[in-house]
């Protein structure tokens, strides 16, 4: 009874043991379960944004057509309402990541009623202005943290601009000129944005190149709002210029004045 009762206990004390193997090796499974962090590797997704602006862009510079003398034109951009007969302005951007692809599109056709003939050519004189300007950049963003974003860009801006210039009094009386150019010109800079609180930015940039100009800038700053994830407003000043002659057709401007504008994601 003795050995089968010692026999009986060692049977029990190896089940525990094995039981207790059991549950060790559950339980170191279930520490090593708890231990092994999966990372998910998230894939950038395209964004995209469009942003219709009203630019009150006043124009200054020497504006020549074909055979005729220039002529020195002055818009105020607090009359551009009274001598802007038609504009059409809009920025569109598409990001995936750090790069970004944008295009700048600005249509102004203006009549200045102030424009003045270098010289005795005449009295007074009309002047009508159409101006086309397209831009395409591809960018890199240098900087890109929650609290704001810094891009080089690079591309090409394509202007086409059609005069006319109409003389009264003087010897070019009765005379009416108008031409036309089209060309591109190579572009380069940066563009950001800087966050302030959670619903209030600076947002900005500067461009400049040439090519078939001897030059072409662009500077933009302004202060955006966003009222949701979707809709932001944005106001601010823009001041660009280009100078471009090719034989007797001069377009040596400057365009400046505040923008409002706003910008819509998805």
């Amino acid at each position: 009874m003795a050995r089968s009762g010692m026999a009986l206990g060692g049977m029990a004390l190896g089940g525990l043991a094995l039981g207790g193997g059991a549950i060790s090796a559950q339980a170191a499974d279930m520490v090593f379960e708890e231990e092994v962090v999966v990372e998910e590797v998230v894939a950038p997704a395209w964004s995209f944004n469009i942003a219709p602006y009203f630019w009150m862009a006043g124009l200054s510079g020497t504006i020549q057509s074909f055979g005729a003398p220039p002529v020195e034109a002055d818009v105020k951009f607090k009359d551009i309402l009274s001598e802007l007969d038609f504009s059409l302005m809009v920025v569109g951007e598409a990001r995936y990541g750090r790069f970004s692809v944008s295009t700048d599109l600005l249509y102004l056709k203006v009549s200045p009623k102030n424009a003045t003939p270098l010289g005795i050519f005449a009295r007074s004189i009309g002047v009508g202005n159409k101006t086309l300007g397209a831009t395409g950049l591809a960018g890199y963003a240098l900087i890109d943290t929650p609290e704001g974003r810094l891009d080089v860009v690079a591309g090409a801006r394509l202007w086409s601009v059609e005069n006319t210039l109409s003389f009264s009094g003087g010897i070019l009386n009765g005379r009416r000129f108008e031409d036309s150019a089209t060309w591109v010109d190579a572009v380069a800079g940066v563009k950001g944005r800087a966050n302030l609180t959670p619903n209030v930015y600076l947002t900005g940039w500067a461009i400049a190149g040439g090519g078939s100009s001897d030059s072409t800038w662009d500077l933009l700053g302004g202060i955006g709002y966003d009222f949701n994830d979707r809709i932001s407003g944005v106001l601010g000043y823009r001041a660009a210029g280009v100078d471009y002659q090719d034989g007797g057709f001069q377009f040596d401007v400057t365009m400046q004045g505040p923008i409002l504008g706003a910008v819509f994601r998805f």
